[in-house]
C-alpha cells in the first residue's frame, strides 16, 4: 500500500490496515477468495485529506461481476472510519 500522506505514521499505518481488511470482505462471486488475496487490487494509495486511490482489475475481460465488485469496493472502502 502507498502512503503519499503528512498523516501520522500511527494513523497511516491504522488505516492501511483497515483498508486491507475491509478489501479481504470482498469477494469476487465466482471464486472462493478474497479480492485482496486474489491479487486483484494493484494499488491503494492513502492521500492527505484520508481519500483512497485504489487501481484494480477483475478476474477476467468478460467478468460477470463487472458492474457489482467495483461498487462492493467502494462500499467496503467508505465503511473504514477515518
Amino acid at each position: 500500500m502507498e502512503t503519499h500522506s503528512a498523516l501520522p505514521p500511527e494513523e497511516t499505518e491504522r488505516l492501511s490496515g483497515d483498508i486491507v481488511a475491509a478489501l479481504k470482505t470482498v469477494f469476487d462471486p465466482e471464486i472462493p477468495a478474497d479480492i485482496y488475496e486474489l491479487g486483484l487490487i494493484y494499488k491503494v494509495e492513502l492521500k492527505d485529506d484520508r481519500s483512497v486511490d485504489l487501481m484494480m482489475t477483475l478476474t477476467t475481460p468478460n467478468c460477470p461481476a463487472a458492474g457489482e465488485l467495483p461498487q462492493m469496493v467502494e462500499n467496503a472502502v467508505a465503511s473504514v472510519p477515518g
